[in-house]
């Protein structure tokens, strides 16, 4: 059972703060790395391929702080991700073995139970800086990069038609934004069986557009 980490010291650390409006960016090229492999991965290899492609930045200039919050992104996005595969697959998130298999072991159950502290540790995003607007212009920058390593320009999308691709009404809760982009990201995502690449790109420029209200 893994133990949340030693949290380099961050002045008025507060665990209140409130998550940001979206999610976590690195979800998804972790989706296609761990698709196309069969290796195990440590989680500061995933960290330098994500940089090697262009996927992740520098984000503090002190070196303990900057590995520290970088760790704190993928296994935030790895946790996320083990989430979203229940039930029909499973997600090894330990930080020295991370890999995707088929199937879900007999004693997921109990994995998740033991791991459910540091699932919830890097899940608060209250414990990755004490500035709510902090996390979001950080996140805002990994889309914007994300944006570019899948091809998807400056959008001229309007809400109703973002809406539309969602299948949602005009009074739909941020809720059910999140969870209807979740749901449909997921889905057509190009490493997923019946995934497919132009109606995905649809998708994240329709999420641009309902994040940002």
């Amino acid at each position: 059972m893994l133990l949340a980490p030693t949290v380099p010291q961050l002045e008025n650390a507060n665990t209140d703060v409130p998550a940001a409006k979206g999610d976590n960016p690195l979800i998804w090229p972790l989706l296609s790395l761990l698709q196309a492999s069969v290796q195990s991965w440590k989680v500061h290899h995933l960290a330098s391929e994500l940089q090697s492609r262009g996927l992740m930045q520098h984000l503090d200039d002190n070196p303990e702080k900057d590995l520290f919050k970088r760790n704190f992104l993928l296994m935030n996005a790895l946790f996320e991700l083990q989430e979203m595969l229940l039930p029909r697959q499973w997600l090894q998130v330990q930080a020295m073995d991370i890999r995707l298999l088929r199937l879900p072991p007999a004693d997921a159950q109990l994995q998740l139970a033991q791991d459910a502290a540091l699932r919830s540790y890097y899940l608060n995003w209250g414990n990755y800086d004490t500035c709510a607007n902090v996390v979001r212009e950080m996140l805002e920058a990994f889309w914007s990069r994300y944006q570019d390593y899948i091809g998807l320009g400056h959008s001229d999308m309007h809400r109703a038609q973002a809406l539309r691709i969602f299948e949602l009404d005009e009074d739909a809760s941020d809720r059910d934004i999140r969870r209807q982009w979740r749901r449909l990201a997921f889905m057509w995502h190009p490493d997923r069986p019946e995934g497919e690449a132009a109606r995905f790109r649809q998708i994240c420029e329709a999420w641009q557009v309902l994040r940002q209200r």
